[in-house]
């Protein structure tokens, strides 16, 4: 399967994140001539990380972000990870406006490896409880895949990536293909024995992450090396450390021979042919000179992002589908669904004083979701998982004083251990709704012409009484611990601010209840993948980044397989 003519490819692939990447290395390992597209800027492993050996005292204002640059760009300052490192990876607000018809913080990466350069790296499999669990629990539609199929790609991309775990034994969480994981500190172990004893169906486990503990052939393959638990991973990795599209998958398909990487490149449309009743290619806008092209392939991946790919797919219109590619039935921009992380609980414990930690691990402890797996118990549908991690304090010197006081209080200080703060974080499900939309405005376009997006996405009745819940067992599960001076934190955040949306061109099982099949084919054009968090049904507790990964890899194996038989 070669290049036939100028701008025609076997594949072509829409967005070079964590999705979009392994779709391209799973086509050029097959052997399809793949374009991949971005429209945001290269960046290229080691190369292009340009803060990644530098010492706080090297930055201008020591890793905070100034005051005007936070007024400039009050959504991305919200983000955690908006810092002076690695403020450079992230969209600003002004560049790349959009409508917020509800408030949407909408956290973005447009360049080569998207936000894989700056994600969490938090790794969890789904189980059947959470592929089930739309039928089950009668919301959405039903999920056409079940873990089974999913479950060998999990094991695939596990292998490639490198995910740091142990085998845990949950059947809501399933184990996979573990590296070693890092020792967890006492009180983390402390906290674990405590659940362990007075809840049977609660755990407390190693955070598993995308990290490199141990260093096998195939991530030798890779040129990558071990992680140095310098927890600067935002930064960009130089030993590849952590999993990104730029340190793994792209070279990847790079040294396949099969892969052009085009950056600067805005996708405008994909076009239709309604003579096959298939794709024919996208138009391509020039980032910078602003100037058409066009491109032509058998299939096209969508994985620019849930809300972007979804934009696309609006934007994307003809005589046959004139509301959007695979728009017959006004569900595509419907039906979002995202993670509730308004939840926070901090508080101190007075053991394991004798102890300490040095160094760091780029984790931490994690409870899988407990609420509502094997039974209706609650007022709410679903459930939530949650962090926790503890660290020792430490107490600080006086600086109130002012002049010589000042100097000597610093100066005459000696660090001495205090107690512990132990500290969780609420990870909840939400419910995907007809409400929470996005669509195309009519009048107002970006800089390349590109109608302006709204965005419509709001909590609801559930998700309060879910937070709720939260608030009220993980405080038993931290008073049975011992854990004291206890803050319950309610940040109220917009959607958006946790990253994980998803939804808006769904699979399903019937065409007219979903955009997608159980392939991640567009039901009506079928030679259409779209593998990013658009796809998903419903959200699930867990990380979707892996999820996300395994899907991608899939559908990608499955496109090949078709074209190898004439069947796209």
């Amino acid at each position: 399967m070669g290049r036939q003519k100028p701008n025609t490819f076997d594949a072509i692939v829409i967005g070079a994140g964590m999705s979009g990447s392994w779709a391209a290395k799973e086509l050029c390992d097959r052997g399809l001539k793949t374009l991949l597209l971005e429209r945001g800027r290269n960046v290229k492993h080691i190369e292009d990380y340009p803060t990644t050996h530098m010492n706080p005292w090297q930055f201008k204002h020591r890793g905070e972000m100034p005051r005007e640059v936070v007024e400039q760009n009050p959504v991305v300052s919200r983000c955690y990870a908006f810092r002076e490192d690695n403020a450079h990876f992230f969209v600003k607000d002004t560049e790349h406006p959009y409508i917020q018809d509800k408030p949407f913080d909408w956290i973005r990466g447009y360049q080569v490896g998207g936000r894989s350069l700056m994600w969490a790296r938090q790794t969890q499999r789904w189980s059947d409880y959470d592929f089930e669990g739309p039928a089950r629990d009668g919301f959405a539609v039903d999920w056409p895949i079940r873990y089974r199929d999913l479950a060998p790609w999990y094991s695939k991309v596990e292998a490639f990536v490198g995910i740091a775990g142990n085998r845990d034994g949950l059947d809501m969480l399933p184990d996979g293909e573990f590296l070693p994981a890092w020792e967890m500190n006492c009180v983390i172990n402390h906290f674990q024995r405590s659940v362990k004893a007075n809840y049977p169906d609660r755990h407390v486990i190693f955070a598993r992450c995308a990290h490199l503990t141990e260093v096998r052939e195939i991530h030798k393959q890779q040129g990558r090396g071990l992680c140095m638990t310098r927890t600067e991973c935002e930064r960009g990795c130089p030993f590849g450390g952590y999993f990104s599209a730029n340190s793994s998958t792209i070279p990847w398909a790079q040294k396949t021979g099969n892969l052009t990487l085009r950056p600067d490149a805005v996708v405008e449309s994909i076009l239709y042919d309604a003579q096959t009743g298939k794709a024919s290619g996208v138009r391509v806008i020039d980032a910078h000179t602003k100037k058409s092209v066009e491109y032509n392939a058998s299939v096209i991946f969508v994985n620019a992002g849930s809300v972007n790919s979804v934009g696309l797919l609006l934007n994307s219109k003809s005589a046959r589908f004139p509301d959007g590619l695979g728009n017959d039935h006004g569900l595509l921009g419907a039906y979002f669904g995202f993670h509730n992380y308004r939840g926070i609980i901090d508080g101190i414990y007075e053991g394991e004083l004798d102890k300490t930690s040095r160094g760091r691990i780029p984790t931490s402890g994690y409870i899988p979701r407990f609420r509502n797996v094997k039974r209706q118990e609650t007022d709410f549908l679903r459930g939530y998982a949650a962090s926790f991690s503890a660290n020792r304090l430490w107490e600080t010197p006086d600086t109130d004083a002012w002049g010589n006081a000042l100097r000597e209080s610093l100066l005459g200080h000696k660090p001495v251990p205090g107690p512990w703060r132990v500290h969780s974080r609420f990870m909840g499900e939400t419910i995907p709704k007809a409400s929470n939309r996005v669509w195309l405005d009519d009048t107002r376009r970006d800089e390349w012409g590109m109608p302006l997006l709204h965005v419509s996405i709001d909590y609801d009745d559930n998700d309060e009484k879910m937070l709720a819940d939260f608030f009220e067992q993980v405080q038993e599960m931290f008073d049975k611990a011992g854990f004291t001076e206890l803050e319950l934190i309610d940040t109220k955040q917009a959607p958006g601010l946790d990253i994980h949306v998803m939804g808006g061109a769904r699979m399903g099982r019937d065409p007219r209840t979903s955009v997608l099949n159980s392939w991640n084919q567009v039901h009506a054009c079928p030679n259409v993948f779209v593998t990013d968090g658009a796809c998903m049904t419903s959200t699930a507790t867990q990380n979707p980044s892996l999820t996300y990964m395994a899907i991608a890899a899939r559908a990608a194996n499955y496109a090949a397989d078709q074209m190898e038989q004439g069947l796209l």
